[in-house]
């Protein structure tokens, strides 16, 4: 096949599975001029169909494999163009893998931190690079983080909860408008004092650690972004701990994952914490200890 009638096939596929706009069987010469004089090819973002049919060629049973696709989010029953995957799959791939990227590489805007009363703080890190290369560094307030929070917090607080980017600052901006009111309001109603929140720059998990020693928290509740992949960049993770400090170890932490509107959506899992933490106070205990006390 010469490169012009390669360059035609490939576009009539994009046409047929409606990933271009056009009419199958125009000359290429149009097509072309039609793409590229389009308002969308500059401005609008390219729209993708969903990955949700089965697009495996000639199926012994169709039924099953539509009901196996239909069973998981995750990239099955693709099909297949020789070794490669099809067109449509491959867009699609294409454009999760960028937005894991960027979930990872942006930071959580100053827009959306003013729209949640969110002070802000940092670690010890510098930027974003030293942040992915050394991640013992944010489990560091800097100086400058650990005097304001000095300022804007109460110490001696049953819960205190902070908001720490970790690896999705897109998990951040999508969840925390829901989760963090229904947990606030969850507490109250149980008669559980709450401490100012806060946002933590540059941070992992093990930040409350020293967040629960300098407040002298119960309880700190940790919202933070995790792990992007290629079916989500949204999701985010709430770890809780009795008397975090420099004695927690990693069996000390209660966790509640997949927090996003394809999982366990935002408001939900921000009143299930409020429960949670109720047992953790009633327990004085969290992570494996807290199974063991509520088995027992």
């Amino acid at each position: 096949m010469n490169e012009q009638a390669l360059i035609e096939n490939i576009i009539a596929k994009l046409l047929e599975q409606g990933v271009i706009n056009g009419t199958p069987g125009t000359p290429l010469a149009e097509t072309t001029a039609a793409i590229s004089a389009s308002p969308s090819f500059d401005e609008a973002p390219v729209t993708l169909a969903p990955l949700d049919e089965v697009k495996v060629d000639n199926p012994k049973n169709m039924a099953a494999l539509e009901a196996m696709r239909k069973s998981t989010p995750a990239r099955i029953l693709m099909g297949r163009c020789g070794a490669r995957q099809k067109t449509h799959s491959f867009l699609h791939y294409q454009a999760d893998h960028a937005s894991a990227v960027d979930a990872v590489f942006l930071d959580v805007s100053d827009a959306c931190l003013a729209e949640n009363g969110l002070f802000g703080v940092q670690t010890t890190v510098k930027d974003k690079d030293e942040f992915l290369m050394k991640p013992e560094l944010g489990k560091k307030l800097n100086e400058a983080g650990r005097k304001t929070i000095l300022e804007k917090c109460e110490k001696g607080r049953q819960v205190q909860i902070i908001v720490v980017d970790g690896l999705s600052s897109t998990a951040i901006e999508a969840n925390i408008a829901d989760t963090v009111p229904a947990l606030m309001q969850g507490l109250k109603a149980e008669g559980i004092s709450v401490g100012t929140p806060f946002f933590i720059k540059y941070g992992r998990v093990g930040v409350m650690d020293e967040v629960g020693e300098l407040l002298g928290c119960d309880i700190v509740v940790e919202l933070v972004g995790e792990r992007p992949g290629l079916i989500t960049a949204e999701s985010m993770s709430a770890y809780m701990v009795h008397k975090a400090g420099k004695k927690t170890v990693e069996a000390d932490r209660t966790i509640i994952s997949n927090i996003h509107k394809g999982g366990t959506p935002p408001a939900e899992a921000g009143a299930h914490m409020a429960t949670v933490v109720k047992q953790m106070l009633a327990q004085k205990a969290s992570g494996v200890a807290l199974s063991e006390a509520m088995r027992g």
